[in-house]
This record gives structure tokens, C-alpha cells and sequence, in this order.
């Protein structure tokens, strides 16, 4: 089977956007990362290893992207992969283990690879920022951040009163995604590739909540997808509003549930 790297160009990016060379961390399309979410990853394989050690050198930045299957020409025996959804991320902490590392990362904002130098043993490229195309805020996209934001505050005031498994993740992600939005960026990496506020803040919302069931992760991972692929700040920010307002619904039954049992 042949197989060959291709990256997916978009029209986000301006040809005189400043550029970057950068490892790169391929994920499969159900584990896109959008700016300001955080997760964790235990990187135990030697090149990935070695790809953390870079990174480290290289201002605790690197991209995680989706490496997208494509069957050329109709044929199974030519596979391209295209490079979609990149997203510069920051190293906010590493615990070292006995077999590899546990390393803590942070979405900054989208970026398009635009030319890959290395494959082995881990990919590195040159990579462009990647943000919203408009001209310039009005007061209509303020009044959505605002709207946003106190969405998020009673999202999150009924999801702490959930009860959660040990293994659920942390129930204040969303807030701390919220608060990382809102401050003012202090990353050792060119401004360029920062989005400005409300583009920021309209990604926080896809985010998971406590007590999602596997149906309603996989809906979020493509409501993620579609937010990484629109160029406008201001439909994000409507979706986002959108999906907070559903998941207050659900999270809002789920207590009621709750306290019947209780009962």
C-alpha cells in the first residue's frame, strides 16, 4: 500500500502570515483539539518522546492535528492523509513516569501546516496561524460574548452539584477553559498566532460536561470539528451559545434525576 502526506489547504491564513517550524503530533478525527481546551496525554513511545523533548526546546509549543485517511483515485492500495484541524498548543506541565510522561496541554489557537519536513521519527513542519476572517468587532459580537459567558456560569453552577465518578474528568473544565480565554496571553511565541478574544472565547463552550453519555461525546467531537472549520466569529459564538443552552437542559434533568433518587 502506498501512502503519501498531502496538507489540506484552507483560506484562513494570509500569504504573508508569519511562519513557525514545529513538531507535529498526528490524532485521529475524533480527537481534534480545539484553542483553549485542555487535556492530558501519556506519551510512552521513544519518538514521541523524543518529539516532547523538542518541544520543550522549542518554547514548550507544537501542533496537534488530525491526520485524515484518503483513498487516492478510488484505489485501496493508494492512502493519502491529509493534514486537517492543527492546532498550536503550549506544554502547561510535565510529570515525568517510569514509562514515559504524562504531559498537560493547552489549544492556542488554529494553524494550517503548510509544508512538512520530517516524517521519522516524528513529523515537524512549518506551520501559519489560522483565524477568523472579519473586519472588525461590533457591538453584536460583544453582546454574544456576554451572552456566552453567563451561559457558561450556569452551565457550570448545575454541573458542580452532579454527582461524578473518580474517573469523570475535572467538572470545572469548562470554567478554567472560560478564564483562560478571558486573560491576557503570557506564551513565549509569536502574537500572530494568538486569535483575539472573542475568537478565543468562542471556542470554550466544546468542551465535555460532566455525565455525558458516549452518544453525546461523539456529538461533540463533531460540533468541534464544525467549529475548527468555520471563519466566523460570530456564528461560532451562536453555536456555542446554542450548545451550552442544550447542555444546561440535559445537565438540569440529570439533577432532577438525581434528587429524586436521593429521595
Amino acid at each position: 500500500m502506498v501512502r503519501h502526506m498531502v496538507s489540506s489547504v484552507r483560506s484562513g491564513s494570509t500569504p504573508s502570515a508569519c511562519s513557525i517550524e514545529l513538531p507535529l503530533l498526528p490524532f485521529s478525527l475524533d480527537e481534534v483539539l480545539v484553542p483553549s481546551e485542555s487535556k492530558t496525554l501519556h506519551l510512552y513511545e521513544a519518538r514521541y518522546q523524543a518529539l516532547l523533548e523538542e518541544s520543550l526546546v522549542r518554547k514548550k509549543l507544537f501542533v496537534h492535528f488530525v491526520l485524515d485517511p484518503i483513498l487516492a483515485g478510488g484505489s485501496s492500495d493508494v492512502v493519502s492523509f491529509a493534514a486537517r484541524h492543527g492546532c498550536l498548543v503550549h506544554i502547561e506541565n510535565v510529570e515525568r513516569l517510569d514509562i514515559g510522561a504524562l504531559v498537560s496541554i493547552r489549544g492556542i489557537g488554529r494553524v494550517r501546516i503548510v509544508n512538512f519536513l520530517q516524517v521519522e521519527p516524528y513529523f515537524t513542519g512549518v506551520v501559519v496561524p489560522k483565524h477568523d476572517s472579519f473586519v472588525n468587532f461590533d457591538s453584536d459580537i460583544n453582546f454574544k460574548v456576554l451572552q456566552l459567558k453567563e451561559a457558561l456560569y450556569s452551565l457550570n453552577s448545575l454541573q458542580i452539584r452532579l454527582k461524578a465518578s473518580k474517573d469523570e474528568l475535572l467538572q470545572t473544565h469548562i470554567i478554567n477553559s472560560l478564564r483562560w480565554a478571558e486573560k491576557q496571553l503570557a506564551i513565549d511565541c509569536d502574537e500572530a498566532f494568538f486569535p483575539l478574544l472573542p475568537e478565543r472565547m468562542s471556542f470554550v463552550a466544546f468542551q465535555p460536561v460532566s455525565g455525558s453519555s458516549q452518544s453525546e461525546l461523539v456529538a461533540l467531537q463533531r460540533e468541534k470539528l464544525k467549529a475548527m472549520q468555520i471563519k466566523e466569529t460570530s456564528e461560532r459564538l451562536e453555536n456555542s451559545i446554542k450548545l451550552v443552552k442544550q447542555n444546561i437542559s440535559m445537565v438540569a434533568a440529570k439533577l432532577a434525576i438525581q434528587s429524586l433518587e436521593m429521595q
